[in-house]
């Protein structure tokens, strides 16, 4: 006796479960160890930088240009890797990020994520640039997290709980751990 096809109801998209999305405090850890891992990357960098421009210390006249130059590194390491699927962090952590299909990230949207995602810090850094008085580096230190703790408690009002960022860009961060 011949099987029966498939019915179309158990092919239908609704039937295939979708990825598990990361937890809040599982995303805001591999980005505490992104930041970690950074620091190499900033190490490197500037060391290069300083090396070439012959820049001797800190308050140096080109610090714009070094903090261009790491602004176009931190793309590169950042385009480079999520156009993979995954930094080192995201991979030791279980997530992996994709477009809104669930395919891999071409470069260009893995780009507008970048800059996208500097929204991680912009709005606090413009807010302490524009106060009438001086800010000090710890004011601007509880300031940025401040707005990051804001920042990741708006992902609970996305639909999928992905950040603003993702949804703007058109990524979603998926948990690549068994459920």
């Amino acid at each position: 006796m011949p099987s029966l096809p498939p019915s179309s109801a158990s092919l239908a998209p609704s039937a295939v479960a979708a990825p598990a999305v990361p937890g809040i405090w599982r995303r805001m850890a591999a980005w505490m160890y992104e930041g970690m891992l950074l620091f190499a990357v900033v190490f490197v960098a500037g060391w290069l930088f300083s090396a070439l421009s012959q820049m001797r210390h800190a308050l140096d006249d080109r610090r714009i240009l070094l903090q261009a130059f790491l602004f176009i590194v931190f793309g590169i390491y950042f385009v480079g890797f999520w156009s993979r699927g995954q930094t080192l962090a995201m991979k030791t952590w279980g997530m992996r990020l994709v477009g809104r299909d669930g395919a891999a990230v071409p470069q260009w949207r893995a780009l507008l994520r970048y800059f996208l995602a500097w929204l991680w810090f912009l709005p606090p850094l413009v807010v302490a640039r524009a106060l009438p008085f001086p800010v000090s580096g710890a004011e601007l230190g509880v300031l940025c997290l401040g707005w990051v703790a804001i920042w990741a408690v708006l992902a609970r009002f996305h639909p999928e709980r992905q950040f603003w960022h993702d949804a703007w860009a058109g990524t979603r961060l998926i948990s690549t751990r068994p459920r």
